[in-house]
């Protein structure tokens, strides 16, 4: 009779289950990409996975969970598994928790997300400046005369500064860029609302500041448009600082 402990031996089969789930995974993506199917198309039947795999009904629900969660397929009860949009989201929210974490005893992780931000839009900004047309250039003066207004009036205006960054980099016609500018700017207002802080302490500042960019846009002049918006992003990290260090 062996004489190695039983309770040495209880965590291998959950172990074991691990492994085949995380390997079910790789095959249940891997068919996706092999067969070419695009986001919203039919998956086969858990039935029909489980032949093909050679494993268990359990461990392909557990896959199918798991690749769910990364929006890589959805289950719609009822009617089948689909392919899903492969977005962002669980990005997102993986950054969200770390920052709220790290929020407790480190001011730096918000910074650290702003830093990433303002590093691809100054970037961005370079490209983009090239590709703008005159219909654009008024959309984004649209925005920012929205956004007086709204400054004018005490009430904030969240959305329209969304929609500024998102119309501002529509030209490179790249679906990548406002998926990740969404994940980022989905990441900060969730923090600032959990974190409960207060609305934009210099609305008109913010303002001035996309205004610098259009007028450097408006202008041809891309380095004072890269200039403009390394500001607005110095004053974004700055407000980050003031209430982070807040947090009790």
């Amino acid at each position: 009779m062996s004489s190695v402990p039983t309770m040495w031996r209880m965590p291998q089969e959950p172990i074991r289950e691990r492994r085949v789930s995380s390997q079910v995974q790789q095959e249940v993506t891997q068919l996706i990409l092999d067969r070419r199917l695009r986001p919203g198309a039919l998956l086969p039947t858990e039935a029909e996975l489980m032949a093909e795999l050679g494993v268990s009904r359990n461990s392909v629900r557990e896959a199918l969970k798991a690749l769910q969660a990364l929006d890589i397929v959805e289950i719609r009860h009822g009617y089948g598994t689909y392919v899903g949009q492969a977005s962002l989201t669980p990005l997102a929210d993986g950054l969200t928790f770390r920052t709220l974490v790290q929020l407790t005893d480190d001011t730096h992780a918000l910074a650290e997300i702003l830093q990433v931000r303002a590093v691809l839009e100054e970037g961005l900004v370079r490209e983009v400046a090239a590709a703008l047309t005159d219909t654009e250039l008024c959309e984004l003066e649209d925005l920012v005369r929205r956004m007086e207004e709204c400054a004018a009036a005490g009430e904030a205006f969240p959305e329209l500064d969304r929609q500024f960054h998102e119309t501002l980099y529509r030209p490179l016609g790249n679906a990548l860029v406002p998926q990740l500018l969404g994940a980022f700017w989905h990441v900060f207002h969730r923090v600032a609302g959990v974190r409960g802080w207060s609305k934009d302490p210099a609305p008109d500042v913010t303002v001035r500041r996309h205004r610098d960019i259009v007028t450097a846009l408006r202008a041809g002049d891309v380095g004072a448009a890269q200039r403009a918006m390394a500001d607005h992003f110095r004053g974004i990290e700055a407000r980050a600082g003031q209430e982070t260090r807040g947090v009790g």
